[in-house]
């Protein structure tokens, strides 16, 4: 899979022999998108905001759905959470997830959301039964979708597609010749797209996307919750980092670390790998060096963790404007 990712984004000519078969993908995502109709005519008790994209793989939705909840909260709002909890073994659906329900369930992405929001989260793959099952088991007014852009019959007010910054979509190509879901021209039907991080090169369907930033904050010890300030020089002098991070865009994530004054090296893993302590024995991680992860891998890790795993605790700039533009809608939703 890692070979043909980077041939997706490698623009690899050889990847044309697929257009056969992303021609039929493209086609029966239109096709299906026509008939469901977004959730059909379904009635929203409350405001649903998608955000997804419409490539494979992580671009930065996860961030961006935890600033917006917290930014919700702040505002007064008391929004609920779906997700289809990707990579869960749960024999039960829908699922209530809380701080205590394990990863092996629950999946990676669910259990961060409800430790960093204390939102009520409600995952299924059926995503509109998850909604059901929110609205009636919590006291929500707005409810929050991890993904699902492409989830047609889960209805939706609210679309935001989130664009991996320096990545884009490829070579613009639908499943399995690239990486697209879907056509690039379904973004120019979403309420907001946001950019994760700013554009490699220009491109005419990200005119008005709007620019969010991941910025480094604090290194904090899993073991003992001890937390340093990236800034500067957290460790000791001939410290050297081993990064892991098994995310869509792991690339991203390294650079980040590249502004520490240490030597890095960087250990990529595949898109929500459940890791094992065998993962990090030496070879090839040094038993007496720092491993510096997402929190998104840590969470995964914290049954076996030893005093060398640290996460990075990030802070995620949204532009004024989307915050704003999402309040407005959640404050008018349902107005005449």
């Amino acid at each position: 899979m890692k070979f043909l990712i980077k041939a997706w984004y490698d623009k690899s000519p050889w990847l044309w022999l697929l257009w056969p078969f992303s021609l039929l993908v493209q086609l029966l995502a239109s096709l299906r998108k026509g008939s469901l109709k977004k959730g059909g005519d379904i009635k929203l008790a409350c405001p649903v905001i998608v955000i997804g994209n419409i490539t494979a793989g992580g671009t930065g939705k996860t961030p961006l759905l935890i600033t917006l909840a917290s930014h919700l909260q702040a505002q007064g709002f008391k929004p609920g959470i779906i997700s289809r909890g990707y990579k869960g073994a749960s024999t039960v659906y829908p699922l209530m997830v809380t701080e205590q329900t394990p990863v092996s369930s629950a999946g990676d992405e669910p259990g961060l959301i409800a430790r960093k929001t204390q939102c009520p989260v409600v995952i299924d793959p059926n995503r509109l039964n998850a909604l059901n099952y929110l609205i009636e088991h919590a006291e929500v007014d707005v409810v929050l979708s991890d993904d699902g852009l492409q989830h047609y019959p889960l209805p939706r007010s609210f679309e935001i597609c989130v664009v991996d910054g320096e990545r884009l979509f490829g070579n613009g190509l639908c499943l399995p010749a690239g990486p697209l879901r879907e056509s690039v021209s379904r973004i120019r039907e979403v309420d907001a797209v946001v950019l994760n991080g700013a554009p490699s090169e220009s491109h005419a369907a990200l005119e008005g996307a709007q620019i969010m930033s991941l910025q480094p904050k604090f290194l904090v010890h899993m073991q003992s919750g001890d937390k340093k300030p990236f800034a500067g020089a957290p460790f000791k002098m001939g410290t050297k980092i081993q990064a892991v991070a098994g995310i869509g865009n792991p690339r991203r994530f390294f650079a980040l670390l590249d502004a520490l004054p240490y030597p890095v090296t960087a250990f990529p893993f595949p898109d929500h790998y459940q890791y094992r302590r065998a993962d990090f024995s030496s070879p090839p991680f040094d038993a007496n060096q720092p491993i510096v992860m997402t929190e998104k891998d840590g969470i995964k890790c914290e049954s076996f963790t030893d005093d060398r795993l640290w996460t990075l605790d990030i802070a995620v700039k949204v532009p004024e404007d989307l915050l704003e533009t999402v309040s407005s809608h959640v404050r008018d939703f349902g107005r005449d």
